[in-house]
């Protein structure tokens, strides 16, 4: 295909989304860069913030914060075009949130630059053509050509500073939980994959739950896939965790429930599959059809949970289609650009413990190498008669971990509150060490009768 020879002939909505892509694509920028000018618009709004682009990435090597785009418009005297600039960033932003088709916007403005650049290298060597320069004119037709090939090398250490501070480099996404929020630099980010362990009836999908949850409270969009129980019901979990009325008491506070769903800024798809019928491929297409069909793009992904998912490999051994799953699920958070999240099994012997290490992880141990945050929950008889639970961090790539802490849960909402750090006095306490001391009726049925005689041939000799 052909790119247009001029940048209006492709419309308003193309130019919104190039400009959307150059203030947050900051991989298509660094690609773009050789060939990018403001010359190539028409519009005065986005000739400035095209040059102002340019003039960031000059200088800090990353896209430009939304705090400098601002304090740049206020600079401008002249009201109605500082009005006419704020518009056009205003649609620029949100073409860059709901661009489905952002891998052809990027090859079709690649190609229109790298023609651009080809026509003024011709141009040009028009006359270096009179004076023979071939050399010169090499070395023109070569740059066009490169000029929109990809660049990005890796993370240039002194260059980018400036993009591995930016707040809005990870965009993560709080936790119901400050503790958790604390210890990860502020919840979990894009790329990351995110594994809660549990035993049967530990919690763990009631944690996912809580967290999906917390992220359409602060405005972001969710999708929640369920492989183990039907979505009306995960939405009435949803309910329950969001309004704190038990599970099995819903129906009867129905217009409650509509209410505080109608208040939630973000929003939420729950989307069922049959265990073992789905992949990583039919989330994919799922997500693009959400893209395409109703301009949603997820801000994070929930699946529940990705042992039940079907390995796109054919495998003999049931571990090489964990680690396949477990793999593929982080490589797909990483090229879309939002966390995974999943709830998953301990082993046998590992829902019987009181604080859940990496080693009882079911099906696979290279589960814990791929995750970025990995918590273990465990719940335990005489937990869910007191309703409570232990958190125990095995890894966090963003702080420190093997840190347990002591929950209050309620496995009717899925509302957990942490109350403090877990340590070995409060195992300690719950089980106190016998003492040596035995009392009457600790005592065995041999050393009675031993007793019971030495007492009376005392007495015969008394």
């Amino acid at each position: 295909m052909t790119a247009l020879d001029n940048l209006d002939r492709y419309g308003n909505t193309f130019q919104q989304k190039v400009l959307g892509l150059l203030l947050t694509d900051r991989k298509f920028l660094v690609d773009i860069s050789d060939s990018l000018t403001d010359e190539y618009f028409e519009n005065p709004s986005r000739k400035w913030i095209v040059k102002h682009i340019i003039k960031y990435f000059d200088e800090y090597h990353t896209t430009p914060t939304m705090d400098a785009l601002s304090i740049e418009v206020k600079k401008q005297d002249n009201e109605v075009q500082r009005i006419a600039v704020i518009e056009e960033l205003k649609e620029a932003y949100k073409q860059s949130d709901l661009a489905p088709d952002k891998e052809y916007i990027e090859q079709e403005f690649s190609k229109f630059c790298q023609n651009q650049q080809m026509k003024k290298a011709i141009m040009t060597s028009v006359d270096l053509l009179n004076d023979g320069d071939y050399d010169a004119i090499k070395k023109l037709v070569t740059k066009a050509i490169i000029s929109t090939q990809e660049k990005s090398t890796g993370h240039d250490y002194e260059k980018d500073i400036e993009a591995r501070y930016r707040l809005d480099d990870r965009k993560a996404i709080l936790t119901p939980w400050k503790e958790i929020n604390q210890i990860t630099q502020g919840g979990y980010g894009k790329g990351d994959l995110v594994i809660f362990f549990g035993g049967p009836g530990a919690g763990k999908s009631w944690a996912t739950i809580s967290m999906a949850m917390e992220a359409v409270k602060i405005g972001a969009k969710v999708v929640y896939y369920s492989l183990e129980l039907g979505d009306g019901y995960v939405g009435k979990r949803f309910d329950a965790n969001l309004t704190g009325i038990a599970v099995d008491q819903l129906q009867m506070y129905r217009q409650k429930i509509e209410e505080s769903v109608g208040k939630l800024p973000g929003k939420l798809i729950i989307k069922e599959y049959p265990p073992k019928r789905a992949s990583l491929d039919d989330i994919e297409k799922h997500l693009e059809q959400l893209h395409t069909q109703h301009d949603f793009v997820p801000d994070a992904v929930f699946i529940d949970y990705l042992d039940l998912l079907r390995n796109r490999r054919s495998r003999n051994e049931r571990k090489d289609d964990v680690d396949d799953i477990y793999t593929d699920a982080k490589g797909l958070a990483k090229e879309l650009g939002i966390p995974i999240i999943s709830p998953s099994q301990v082993n046998r012997s590992g829902s019987q413990d009181k604080v859940v290490e990496g080693d009882k992880a079911a099906g696979s141990y290279d589960k814990i190498m791929i995750g970025d945050i990995i918590i273990s929950t465990s719940r335990l008889r005489k937990d869910k008669l007191a309703n409570t639970a232990r958190w125990h961090v095995i890894k966090n790539r963003y702080g420190v971990d093997g840190v347990t802490f002591t929950c209050e849960f309620d496995a009717t909402t899925g509302q957990t509150r942490i109350l403090g750090e877990y340590t070995d006095e409060e195992e300690d306490t719950e089980n106190p060490p016998k003492t040596q001391n035995k009392t009457i009726n600790e005592v065995s049925k041999d050393d009675k009768k031993y007793l019971s005689e030495q007492f009376f041939t005392f007495s015969k000799t008394s």
